[in-house]
């Protein structure tokens, strides 16, 4: 049996506007990261102009190297540097698909809810990479052209977009929100 990939997810929110500091320190980790066996990638959501919170992802071949690279000494020393940065963060863990819909522990919402928001982030990156590159790979034979596109195209939408458009979605996804409360609110506003 082989190990599912393992995905951990962090949120750290700038101290005293220390955003440049922040963002060095920050890129130092994931540098840092890159050289550890087992280390598929990362990942950065910047917040909204009005927030201070970055959501940072790291993504491991196993719970086995996950846990390894947490107590590497190397990564305590780069959390050490860290210090006064951020306030404390909070994380979560998670293998496959689940861990960008974690509702609460142990809850997800319906697989045809999940498929929208990955839908809504995979079409319209694909439109533009089908739009910038589609004339140059349409002469390509069909294996190496998806071969490609899938190789440009899955880092993209497993690090940025995915996370991203479910961030966006989260109160539809959570249940806090609803289409037909935006259709009674447009009512409400034109009965008047």
């Amino acid at each position: 049996m082989s190990a599912s990939p393992v995905t951990l997810m962090v949120a750290r929110r700038v101290a005293n506007s220390r955003y440049q500091d922040f963002n060095r320190w920050l890129n130092a980790g994931r540098e840092l990261a890159a050289d550890f066996p087992g280390y598929l990638g990362s990942g950065v959501l910047a917040p909204p102009k009005e927030d201070d919170e970055y959501q940072i992802i790291f993504r491991f071949d196993s719970q086995e190297t996950l846990s390894a690279w947490e107590h590497w000494a190397s990564r305590h020393a780069w959390l050490e540097r860290g210090k006064g940065l951020y306030d404390a963060p909070h994380e979560h863990r998670a293998t496959g698909l689940d861990a960008w819909f974690k509702v609460s522990p142990g809850a997800t919402p319906p697989r045809w809810q999940q498929a929208v928001p990955v839908w809504l982030a995979f079409f319209p990156i694909s439109l533009l990479f089908q739009w910038t590159f589609g004339s140059v790979l349409a002469e390509w034979p069909l294996i190496p052209r998806v071969l490609v596109s899938t190789m440009m195209l899955t880092p993209v939408m497993v690090f940025v977009f995915i996370p991203l458009s479910t961030r966006l979605l989260a109160p539809w996804l959570q249940g806090k929100w609803s289409p037909m409360d935006l259709f009674a609110r447009f009512r409400q506003q034109h009965r008047t």
